[in-house]
């Protein structure tokens, strides 16, 4: 059986870059996690004081859309980036998962019955993988709130309390 890959758009990369830890990302998703070339270029013609290195990602494998990808991704609404929408297509064609914090791409998903995951979740699966404590994911999410990432909890505490 295939694993599920995760399809990290522009918002997951942007994320963990200003923290400093694209690295963890990918770990979080052994041998699952994505991207697309597209999704990597808008990570790429952000400021350079906004993301960490254009190295930063070299480890993360960039998918190559097929043909029908392309024509879905196409087919998304015009209101989302190149990234989250070839991001999204594949996680539609194959059964995968978008990882965006951005709402719309999350809606849009929903609608196709794509999975999502976003930056909180892949901090809770770095927990929960032993790669940071909570502490330093606690961390973490505070340097990404203080960047601008617009996170629905300010602690991921009661998120690790209430799975237990």
């Amino acid at each position: 059986m295939t694993e599920t890959l995760v399809l990290l758009d522009n918002t997951m990369l942007s994320n963990f870059s200003v923290a400093q830890q694209p690295g963890l990302a990918i770990a979080a998703c052994p041998g699952r996690a994505c991207t697309t070339e597209a999704a990597l270029a808008e990570y790429l013609a952000a400021p350079e004081e906004e993301r960490f290195a254009e190295h930063a990602w070299r480890d993360l494998p960039i998918i190559e859309l097929t043909d029908g990808e392309k024509q879905t991704a196409e087919a998304l609404p015009a209101s989302l980036g190149a990234g989250e929408r070839t991001c999204l297509a594949v996680a539609i064609a194959r059964r995968s998962v978008l990882a965006s914090d951005d709402l719309h791409a999350r809606r849009v998903a929903a609608r196709h019955d794509a999975k999502t995951a976003g930056t909180v979740g892949l901090l809770v699966m770095a927990i929960e993988a032993r790669l940071v404590s909570l502490d330093q994911a606690n961390a973490l999410l505070t340097a990404m709130i203080a960047a601008g990432y617009r996170s629905p909890v300010e602690s991921l505490d009661a998120l690790l309390r209430a799975d237990r």
